[in-house]
């Protein structure tokens, strides 16, 4: 009986099915695109690497500070600093595709074993950028559907990940960023 669905759960579902399927491949297809392709006259948004790189960083700090929060028993500060990194996660999601839209992406320069390094830190940091997405979805759910025991239980496992990759986005962008045009 305890592994069935409430009604809050039942109600976002679907949505957390739609949403973790629709972002990455919605990501995937806009980072094809380019607006210049299509006859848009925009300069590229090289402004934004730096910043969607601090809104990883901050998300990283929320992520923290939420778990400071909540076992210091401040579960209204908890569920604020998460609704924040959610927003901070939000956001540089569309700062992210609003920029490859609009640049072309960035080879990376380093020779050696620091590519490699590169190289692994950028795909387990995209896999896993991938994979959060239900993860952080389902988490939130359990937490509005006050099933707070089973949001414990993942939170533990979509913590460490999330953190992972918020931390790893800054430092793809740190070692990316010297080779940028």
């Amino acid at each position: 009986m305890e592994n069935k669905l409430n009604e809050v759960e039942l109600k976002y579902r679907k949505w957390i099915i739609i949403l973790s399927i629709a972002i990455p491949v919605v990501v995937a297809i806009l980072f094809g695109i380019k607006l210049k392709d299509f006859g848009f006259d925009v300069e590229p948004l090289t402004f934004l690497p730096p910043i969607y790189a601090t809104i990883n960083g901050f998300t990283a700090i929320l992520l923290v500070t939420a778990v400071v929060a909540i076992k210091n028993g401040n579960k209204k500060l908890h569920e604020n600093l998460m609704k924040s990194a959610i927003a901070c996660s939000v956001a540089f999601l569309g700062m992210y595709v609003a920029y490859h839209m609009t640049a072309d992406s960035t080879k990376y320069g380093g020779e050696g074993l620091i590519k490699i390094v590169y190289f692994v830190i950028l795909i387990s940091h995209i896999i896993l950028s991938i994979a959060i997405i239900p993860m952080v979805l389902i988490t939130y759910v359990r937490a509005l559907a006050l099933r707070f025991d089973k949001h414990k239980r993942l939170a533990r496992i979509t913590f460490p990940i999330w953190l992972y990759v918020a931390v790893t986005g800054v430092i793809v962008y740190l070692m990316i960023a010297p080779y940028y045009v």
